[in-house]
């Protein structure tokens, strides 16, 4: 359920980055292909558009007229895409759970990222504070979703 929390951490910042991630995991073959819809992220034009669409929103994110994180539209989608990617990180026979354990973070940290990039913009401006936070936000969730690609399976396995 480790990865699911952290997913949930990831989502709360960018809502697509989870669906991109979780969508290559699964061309790549690292996770388990079993929730609805998921087989589709086996055509590689299905699992580009995904990412494209992660790349896009971080691009809209340093645009002046970009909304809140928290607005309704953002918490709604950072909670179906960290549900999504909760339940596919989760064991089998628990995906409810690590789809709850992951909109329960996405939430929580919609709010705490919020605040902590505002603090950010106040001191280096929107554009750099966010490339900052696109970097961190992208590479947690590669490492979350893509363990063997990114060397990190040791750190995610559970004691």
């Amino acid at each position: 359920m480790l990865r699911s929390l952290l997913i949930g951490l990831v989502a709360g910042q960018r809502g697509i980055t989870p669906l991109a991630t979780i969508g290559l995991a699964t061309y790549r073959g690292e996770v388990d292909d079993d929730l609805p819809l998921q087989k589709l992220f086996h055509h590689p034009i299905v699992t580009a558009g995904a990412i494209a669409f992660a790349v896009a929103e971080m691009g809209g994110d340093k645009m002046k007229t970009a909304p809140d994180r928290t607005i309704p539209v953002g918490l709604a989608v950072r909670s179906i895409t960290s549900a999504y990617a909760g339940a596919a990180l989760a064991p089998r026979g628990q995906r409810a759970t690590g789809a709850a354990i992951a909109v329960g973070a996405a939430l929580v940290s919609s709010y705490i990222g919020l605040s902590l990039r505002k603090k950010a913009m106040s001191r280096v401006g929107q554009t750099p504070s966010g490339l900052v936070e696109d970097a961190l936000v992208f590479g947690a969730g590669l490492a979350i979703t893509n363990p063997e690609l990114t060397g990190t399976k040791a750190l995610l396995q559970a004691p």
